[in-house]
């Protein structure tokens, strides 16, 4: 009895050469982004190359940033993960045609076109406004913690980097006279592993050591404010105020005890449900369709600072978007509550929802349901009032339909739970990124279920997903 199998033929010759566009389906994500791709402006990234065709020859733009944009929607983000998956994955070779550029140019990439990767956002946000995807009658705002490429390890007091600044030149003054002994005037091969990257070294050291004397400054003019503001208190009086008189910034034992981090001065320890990290805040604004409209980041741990600074990001991506609609309505949590928050709301800003307790934990009202308020009543406690009367609950309600999912397919679904990069403005730029393929991937599935969504992709002929 013989048994019937398929058997594979590896070495059978090919009579006619095979066409890269059959090897996936047409409704595949690789052929849906490289679609994306033609629609969008690319015309940022090519300021930095040269138009009169000398010098080596580049990969093409179109190429690297398809092949961008294809890792960070599978939440592949290193660069030789890519460069691995450029040579053994199907889709990866698609997207290259047949190229395959090398870890280190990839890693390059965005760090040389970090500006211009930051429009793909707002190209993202034009095509699902295309879609009918980008209405922004109801809207949500958050944050999220990510981590930075850095460890909460490296964080040094002002003191420990001033000792490791001298100890960095010591090592460089004494290799520098190994070197001399060894090749006199003659340069030697390479410098030693010890000193490799000290250029970058002493700008972080200094960088972190800057921060720290810069929020010493800060600690002392608002020290002398808060004193010229006491004294002028106690002259209007005729004697002095009661109370201990504020220290100097110098004398509080509890400055001497600040750190700023030496891998990347620019992050902040961030406190987590699930402890501390070294990161940053990333804020995000979604709309009902969870389109993600603003994308922001920020070194603050707590989002009280952020809520007008998002709702300008809001209106900026918008009108580079061209979307003349503005927000209607805007959700945030409770840590987004302040006096200060609602007294700077103004007709021009969106009718604001915001939580002013933990409405789980805390569900009975600051003020009652019903019943005038106080004529002493505060902001909050008017916004409290709000927010806890029927409709105000209902609406308030769909403000963790909205933003709260669109972290966890960040996070858990793609694996995006930190930066690749360092510096703020760099996980900005990568933060775009992130939520510019969130966006290509709403609008990706809503195509596979409605194909007219995406006229511009092959899904638009019949294909389903």
């Amino acid at each position: 009895m013989a048994y019937n199998f398929l058997a594979p033929e590896r070495d059978q010759l090919y009579l006619l050469p095979p066409s890269i566009a059959d090897w996936l389906p047409e409704d595949h994500l690789a052929f849906f982004v490289l679609d994306a791709l033609e629609e969008m402006d690319l015309s940022p990234f090519y300021g930095d190359y040269r138009d009169e065709g000398r010098g080596g020859a580049a990969h093409h733009l179109k190429a690297m940033v398809a092949l961008l944009l294809y890792a960070y929607c599978l939440g592949v983000r290193s660069s030789r993960q890519i460069e691995r998956a450029c040579h053994v994955d199907v889709a990866f070779r698609v997207i290259c045609a047949g190229l395959f550029p090398d870890h280190t140019t990839i890693a390059r990439f965005p760090k040389r076109h970090e500006q211009a990767l930051k429009q793909l956002f707002i190209a993202s946000l034009l095509l699902c406004a295309t879609a009918g995807m980008a209405s922004v009658g109801l809207v949500a705002v958050d944050g999220t913690k990510m981590a930075a490429d850095a460890s909460m390890q490296a964080n040094r007091t002002k003191d420990a980097i001033d000792a490791e600044v001298e100890q960095m030149f010591a090592e460089a003054d004494a290799a520098d006279e190994a070197e001399d002994a060894a090749f006199g005037e003659a340069r030697g091969d390479e410098p030693p592993a010890l000193l490799r990257g000290r250029a970058d070294r002493r700008r972080r050291f200094h960088q972190a050591k800057q921060l720290l004397d810069d929020e010493l400054e800060a600690s002392r003019r608002a020290h002398e404010a808060h004193l010229a503001k006491r004294a002028t208190k106690e002259q209007a009086a005729g004697k002095k105020l009661r109370g201990r008189k504020p220290k100097a910034p110098e004398d509080k034992t509890g400055h001497k005890e600040k750190k700023a981090n030496t891998t990347d001065p620019e992050s902040k320890v961030m406190s987590t449900a699930k402890g501390y990290l070294q990161g940053y805040n990333a804020q995000a604004v979604a709309n009902e369709d969870q389109v993600i409209v603003a994308a922001e980041v920020t070194d603050e741990q707590n989002d009280a600072h952020q809520l007008h600074p998002m709702i300008d990001a809001t209106q900026r991506s918008l009108a580079d978007a061209g979307i003349a609609e503005r927000p209607g309505k805007l959700l945030a949590d409770a840590g987004y509550a302040s006096e200060e928050n609602f007294a700077a709301l103004d007709d021009d800003d969106p009718d604001a929802y915001l939580a002013t307790r933990n409405m789980k934990n805390n569900p009975r009202p600051r003020t009652a349901r019903r019943g005038p308020l106080k004529k002493d009543a505060t902001l909050v406690d008017k916004m409290d009032r709000k927010v806890s009367n029927k409709a105000g609950r209902a609406l308030y309600r769909r403000r963790q339909q909205l933003i709260e999912p669109v972290f966890g397919q960040i996070k858990d679904a793609r694996g995006i739970r930190g930066f690749m990069r360092r510096g703020k403005a760099a996980c900005e730029s990568e933060w775009k990124l992130i939520c510019g393929t969130h966006n290509l991937l709403k609008l990706y599935r809503r195509a596979c279920v409605d194909p007219s969504a995406a006229p511009f992709s092959r899904l638009a002929v019949g294909s389903t997903c």
